[in-house]
């Protein structure tokens, strides 16, 4: 009986060892928000600083966090083997803050307490995500933003609107559809940049 129990533990480390000693799958890290959204262009407007405050960015749940969102139809899946090197809203947040600072005309980001006629960006990104027609297909990565311009005073919408912004791949590859993410992420936030400056505007002279 002693014998036995000194086999069963002797096999149960060698058990445990091997679990210890195998190799994780390899994952690829992954960033985006590289791409200049305003491609070296600066400010040229005469018109008067909006200053703006913005919210945290919001991700749905499904694409929030450092996995990559595919979707085929009505079947949704995270690409093995990738991920991003941050937490997506924390990388889409940095570009579109960096955009604000290349690309605004009138829109200033506030980083203290807001003035008595500032504003408040409020954006929530609906979809982030690599959007297959098909089983094996050249995927596009999609991404829709719900937009609300507000007073903070009496909480009042100044404005809100809804951008979608699609980029191809061009190929089934992880790196391919990571830059088809940059584009659209670059692409998405000269978009916000530009909507707010037309919106903050039009709300300082009402």
């Amino acid at each position: 009986m002693i014998r036995s129990s000194l086999l069963i533990a002797s096999a149960s480390v060698a058990l445990s060892g091997c679990a210890l000693l195998a190799s994780p799958d390899p994952v690829q890290l992954y960033r985006f928000g590289g791409a200049s959204a305003f491609a070296g262009t600066g400010a040229t407007s005469a018109c008067p600083d909006v200053h703006v405050s913005m919210r945290r960015v919001d991700f749905s749940e499904a694409s929030r966090g450092d996995r990559i969102l595919a979707v085929t139809g009505a079947e949704a899946a995270y690409i093995k083997g990738a991920r991003w090197v941050s937490p997506a809203e924390t990388l889409f947040e940095e570009a579109l803050r960096n955009a604000f600072l290349d690309g605004g005309t009138c829109t200033v980001l506030s980083s203290g307490p807001l003035t008595r006629d500032g504003l408040l960006l409020s954006v929530d990104v609906r979809r982030f995500e690599a959007a297959y027609a098909a089983p094996g297909a050249v995927p596009d990565a999609n991404i829709v933003v719900l937009l609300r311009l507000i007073r903070p005073g009496d909480r009042s919408i100044v404005a809100e609107d809804r951008i979608a912004v699609s980029e191809s791949a061009g190929e089934n590859r992880q790196s391919a559809i990571v830059a088809a993410f940059d584009r659209a992420t670059a692409e998405a936030s000269r978009q916000i940049v530009l909507w707010t400056d037309q919106q903050g505007f039009q709300a300082t002279r009402n």
